[in-house]
């Protein structure tokens, strides 16, 4: 099943803060994330923003004040974000929020760096 093995930390509670717009994550193993709702939307998975290879990725502008509409359930294994500009094609499995959680620093980092050298912005 996609996103699930027999190692993979499963969500033991999701938190919607609209206000703040951030998503709060915590894990079966204890770990516990809390993502903005802008760094989920420009690293969706969905083939969109990342593409079918690396050269595909479209690099995500102007989501500084997006929000998420809903969050669904898919089967037992992923959730999926609907964002107020429309995007709603990223199945988020656990595994990947968990990755989005440890390696949220030097995500995001990147992701400003990539911004900056293509003259764009996060507003």
């Amino acid at each position: 099943m996609a996103g699930l093995t027999p190692t993979t930390p499963i969500p033991s509670e999701i938190k919607l803060h609209r206000q703040s717009r951030q998503l709060e994550i915590s894990f079966d193993d204890g770990a516990r994330f809390t993502l903005d709702f802008e760094y989920l939307r420009v690293f969706s998975p969905s083939a969109e923003v990342r593409g079918h290879s690396p050269d595909q990725a479209q690099l995500q502008t102007g989501k500084k004040h997006v929000s998420i509409k809903d969050i669904q359930p898919v089967g037992n294994y992923a959730v999926k974000l609907v964002f107020d500009d429309g995007h709603d094609s990223g199945l988020y499995s656990w595994d990947y929020l968990y990755r989005l959680g440890r390696e949220q620093q030097r995500n995001w980092q990147d992701y400003l760096a990539r911004l900056a050298a293509a003259g764009a912005s996060r507003e």
